[in-house]
């Protein structure tokens, strides 16, 4: 795979069902060996792009390209260079774990079968999933395991992810992440939706917030939290109400205690050498700054849907 193509393409894209416009006017661009993030809640378009990428769906306009090549037009091909695992895998009933897993891995040129077996023993044992048992009785969490499994089995050019650790409990969380991060290291490309903050954090290079099917935010993880601002606690002896006359200093609170003064506030990122300068002068005892975190960036595009649907919550009691 060419490095100067990326690996994803996105330009434009529209999607509608009916009325409802489910994509409206997506950019979004993963380049060769990179993990980008794409978030956002139920209904944000999240899926809808996957789909698309996939040829499951069509788009009633724009562009999406996986390595160059129409999503639509040369699926085929394009789909033995990609690993994709859902958010809510289904298996066959009658067939165990195993068999599902060695199922899919057919789709794939196969390599070196001693090394295939013994990457497949390891990745059981790493996600602690038996393959002996038949895909009926397994749980959520144990149905994504084989299909990670799966993805993981053989390298892809690209995987795409789709709330991959749906059900996994916050062990197998970190599996994931440890062999998402060895995808990167051998030059595949991720695209990696995701509800789970930190998980991103951990993993991506770019992050896309999507809201109402157009990308809100886009960029590196530190580009991105150049939006945001910094918290800062401190424990300083002298008259903390100066800190009142700085202008990047918000949401100011003074707590005098018998060890000094607390204060606690946000600060720009830009200004923080500013901030540091005053504080050195009022006889810090302890300091504390926190960066900016994905989280937050997130809650600024979608406090207020989270906030109404707690709210609708409660009225329904």
């Amino acid at each position: 795979m060419s490095d100067t193509i990326p690996a994803v393409e996105i330009a434009g894209l529209h999607k509608s069902f009916g009325s409802f416009k489910a994509l409206d006017g997506l950019d979004l661009t993963v380049e060769h060996g990179q993990v980008a993030g794409f978030l956002g809640p139920n209904g944000a378009g999240k899926s809808t792009t996957i789909k698309v990428l996939l040829g499951l769906l069509r788009a009633d306009a724009g562009t999406a390209r996986l390595f160059g090549g129409d999503v639509w037009r040369d699926a085929v091909e394009l789909h033995k260079r990609i690993s994709y695992v859902p958010g809510d895998v289904n298996l066959w009933p009658n067939l165990s774990g195993g068999e599902c897993i060695d199922y899919l891995t057919r789709l794939k040129p196969g390599g070196d079968k001693s090394k295939r077996k013994a990457r497949k023993a390891e990745l059981l044992e790493r996600f602690d999933l038996d393959p002996t048992k038949k895909a009926r009785t397994y749980s959520k969490g144990n149905r994504q395991k084989v299909a990670l499994v799966a993805a993981f089995l053989d390298q892809s050019d690209l995987y795409i992810f789709d709330e991959p650790t749906s059900g996994l409990d916050p062990l197998m969380e970190a599996v994931f992440t440890e062999y998402a991060r060895e995808a990167k290291a051998a030059g595949s490309s991720v695209l990696l939706s995701s509800h789970i903050l930190s998980e991103v954090e951990k993993v991506c290079d770019t992050v896309t917030i999507i809201r109402a099917g157009v990308a809100v935010e886009s960029g590196t993880l530190e580009e991105l939290r150049h939006l945001t601002r910094s918290s800062v606690v401190a424990t300083v002896g002298g008259d903390a109400s100066t800190l009142r006359t700085i202008s990047a200093v918000n949401d100011l609170v003074i707590n005098p205690n018998g060890a000094g003064t607390r204060v606690a506030f946000d600060v720009d990122n830009a200004s923080v050498g500013e901030v540091l300068k005053t504080l050195t002068t009022l006889d810090v005892h302890g300091l504390t700054i926190t960066p900016p975190s994905l989280e937050e960036l997130f809650m600024r595009h979608y406090g207020d849907v989270i906030a109404e649907s707690e709210t609708e919550s409660e009225d329904a009691k």
